[in-house]
């Protein structure tokens, strides 16, 4: 008892945050900040934007080769990335079926007998989010009635998004008006290649104007855009152009969510909130698989940016393959022993 005692204890503590006045959302060093509302396109911040890229990758590295955190306060840490987690599918051969199974393990994403183990059952662990296909949108809001889990919808012709830009805008209203909650949104990579910020900022605030009071979190699919340079000019101009979080990948790239590119986007946001007293939030997608992948982003954003980051609000995972690693370690915690994979499918 003991030891499940002070597991929920561990969580309280990591869940404890400022708070913060007003309508202010975060604290960054004890400012308290405002959701962002978008600025206009200053040119002169984005050509000014400069990466030391063999800094940012020597930062990175002592992220994963320190101790990390243990016992009841990694599991405290875990279960604090369940929450922020977005449970996902983007597949050719998605049906109603499928989403409905992902969102039944979004409800109940730890086994009840574990639950039980651990003493976690007044936590009410849950994911942050079910992202689908806009297909599949009002299956998801069925699915997740009561629930408190958004339904989030990719749009804007994911993962490439080449369609015509009227088009892409069209699809965004139609998930705002099946209900979707959050929307995705893809940039066009090829803005970024030939230094059109402008054509970018008017863009994603296109977007950001069709999905009106729905979050938008712009993909800027890190992995196509060859430089950490070229990822810390698209961060700017994309929270210039209002959106509510910047995320590295579609999770169809050959690369996806890296830490060094993590560190450019985070310190892009506390930039930022320096700069205009309104916060963006992070979602780091595709690639992040383990448990201990997940403590490193976490801590990263933990040192970054502050302990007011490390909730659902301002932080997703956008990753489904992860959540059975983090059972099996919760499990370990539990019992001692690592069980099968098989014995915690996602859906």
């Amino acid at each position: 008892m003991a030891k499940e005692r002070n597991l929920v204890r561990s969580v309280a503590d990591a869940n404890r945050h400022d708070d913060s006045p007003g309508e202010a959302i975060v604290v960054l060093n004890g400012r308290p900040l405002l959701p962002n509302a978008g600025i206009p396109l200053n040119l002169d911040w984005v050509r000014e934007v400069r990466v030391n890229t063999s800094a940012v990758e020597r930062r990175a590295q002592t992220q994963v080769a320190r101790r990390t955190v243990k016992k009841e306060w990694q599991a405290a840490w875990l279960l604090r990335a369940i929450t922020c987690m977005d449970l996902t599918t983007l597949s050719g051969d998605d049906t109603d079926e499928r989403v409905r199974r992902l969102c039944a393990k979004g409800r109940h994403p730890i086994q009840q007998e574990l639950v039980e183990k651990l003493g976690i059952e007044a936590l009410k662990i849950k994911v942050a989010a079910i992202c689908v296909y806009h297909t599949f949108v009002e299956t998801a809001l069925a699915a997740l009635e009561g629930s408190g889990i958004h339904v989030a919808a990719v749009s804007t012709g994911f993962p490439a998004g080449l369609s015509p830009l009227a088009e892409r805008v069209a699809e965004i209203r139609r998930s705002v008006e099946a209900g979707a909650h959050e929307i995705d949104v893809v940039i066009t990579r090829a803005h970024v290649f030939g230094g059109r910020w402008q054509a970018l900022y008017d863009e994603i605030a296109a977007f950001k104007q069709a999905c009106g009071s729905r979050h938008m979190k712009v993909i800027l699919g890190t992995g196509d855009l060859l430089t950490l340079r070229n990822v810390g000019r698209a961060s700017v101009v994309a929270m210039m152009a209002g959106a509510d979080f910047i995320k590295t990948s579609t999770g169809k790239e050959p690369t996806n969510a890296t830490l060094p590119v993590g560190l450019v986007m985070t310190r892009c946001i506390r930039e930022y909130a320096q700069e205009t007293g309104m916060a963006v939030g992070f979602k780091p997608a595709g690639g992040i698989r383990t448990a201990k992948q997940s403590l490193d982003w976490l801590a990263m954003i933990k040192e970054e940016l502050g302990d007011s980051w490390l909730r659902a609000e301002m932080f997703r995972f956008g990753a489904s393959g992860l959540l059975g690693d983090i059972e099996r370690q919760l499990e370990h915690f539990a019992t001692g022993r690592y069980s099968a994979e098989y014995r915690h499918p996602l859906a």
